[in-house]
């Protein structure tokens, strides 16, 4: 068995002449798949995988999606959903070059942002993605439902959400908000102290005390402090907008996009993998309406809560790995 401990980042050259960027860690050896697509400002890294994934004998795999970090953004003819599909196709293609159509059991995963690349890939026609018809489950971890069908999501938006990716940002001329909020951003974001700041400021400030302590005794868990966890994660914040920022530009066109299917309109085969929701219950950046609108869309969905906010999860994610690789949760 070949297992790797997930601290390299890997680069896969593709046939448009771009870069997909991925890490993976696990049973590289094994055709039991998990395929993590990541959230905002950062990128696919595969240094903290949870313990379960050895013990189900699972290969994890984090692909950096397109825009972000040493991935190269979309070609400017082809719609995010297809250069979606395309880059994950060549990533399984190549990882699993006896691939028949059937001989992988593959799991979709994403957290946040990541969760509307999991969405793309699970509702993609088949001869778009081929490696579709071996998904066995959908984990979406603080989720976005579309806003294209979702018709009352911004009535759950905190006031900078309704701004940006919201309707203000996104019926904006010539994405000029996205470049505004970039030139602020820019500059709070050229260094891991500025990194820091933001996170603390945005997601740990933000803690009530309960969520702190569970937040430190998760970090002594892993060895570390709660500092060490926010400076690793500020390194990730600095990585995803290393090379260019066109992954946070495509952000609200993507979340108002054409995903290329309505949820409640999934035929039968795309709808047998069951899709396992998580919801914070104080989450104010993935409102837990979006996954309670997905749930009642998507044929096949439950909901999993937790208590805290955007980070809460977090806390959880062995227990929730364990039990999306459980067959038998799904009979």
């Amino acid at each position: 068995m070949s297992t790797d401990i997930g601290s390299e980042e890997r680069f896969l050259p593709l046939r448009d002449g771009r870069t997909l960027a991925y890490a993976e860690a696990g049973n590289l050896s094994s055709k039991t798949v998990v395929l993590y697509m990541h959230g905002f400002f950062t990128v696919g890294d595969a240094s903290q995988t949870s313990h379960v994934f050895l013990s189900k004998n699972v290969r994890f795999i984090t692909p950096t999606m397109p825009g972000w970090g040493n991935t190269s953004p979309p070609p400017p003819s082809t719609l995010y959903r297809d250069c979606l599909t395309s880059d994950m196709t060549a990533l399984l293609s190549h990882l699993y070059p006896d691939f028949d159509g059937h001989n992988i059991k593959l799991y979709i995963a994403g957290g946040s942002l990541g969760t509307v690349a999991a969405q793309i890939l699970y509702g993609a026609p088949y001869d778009k993605f081929a490696f579709g018809r071996c998904i066995a489950g959908v984990l979406l971890l603080g989720a976005f439902s579309p806003f294209r069908y979702h018709t009352d999501y911004a009535k759950y938006m905190t006031w900078t959400q309704y701004i940006l990716p919201g309707p203000i940002g996104y019926y904006m001329p010539f994405n000029l908000l996205s470049h505004i909020i970039k030139f602020v951003l820019a500059r709070k974001l050229k260094t891991i102290e500025g990194a820091e700041a933001s996170l603390r400021e945005t997601v740990f400030d933000r803690m009530d005390q309960a969520e702190r302590e569970e937040f430190a005794k998760w970090s002594e868990e892993r060895g570390m402090v709660p500092d060490d966890y926010v400076r690793k994660m500020a390194e990730n914040v600095l990585k995803s907008t290393s090379k260019s920022w066109v992954g946070f530009m495509l952000t609200p066109p993507l979340l108002h996009s054409d995903w290329g299917f309505r949820p409640d309109a999934l035929d039968e085969e795309h709808s047998r993998p069951p899709v396992l929701l998580t919801a914070s219950k104080d989450d104010d950046m993935s409102p837990v309406a979006y996954a309670y609108y997905l749930a009642a869309n998507y044929k096949n969905a439950r909901i999993k809560h937790v208590d805290g906010g955007h980070m809460s999860i977090l806390y959880h994610m062995d227990e929730v790995w364990a039990e999306f690789l459980a067959d038998e949760q799904w009979s």
